[in-house]
């Protein structure tokens, strides 16, 4: 348990960032999702638009510090051939 006045405030900063961070990833994941499924459904328009979508925020996420910066481009080349490889 924190005691000094330093340690409960840096206590307080990690709740904010633990919450701020949280609602960065889910919104990532929402984006990688829609990608994920208009990969499902075979549409090549939607996917290429959802995959468009998802590129920036994916990259926000590693200058957030949220991803690793290989982590990222590894979901990006992932998904990107399989939209390429809709037909």
């Amino acid at each position: 348990m924190a005691n000094s006045p330093q340690a409960k405030k840096r206590a307080r900063q990690n709740e904010k960032r633990a919450a701020v961070n949280k609602n960065r990833r889910s919104r990532i994941r929402t984006f990688l999702r829609k990608v994920e499924e208009a990969i499902a459904s075979g549409d090549k328009e939607s996917a290429v638009a959802a995959l468009r979508a998802a590129q920036p925020e994916l990259m926000r996420g590693v200058t957030k510090g949220i991803f690793h910066k290989n982590t990222a481009s590894r979901k990006m080349s992932r998904l990107s051939a399989r939209v390429k490889s809709i037909a």
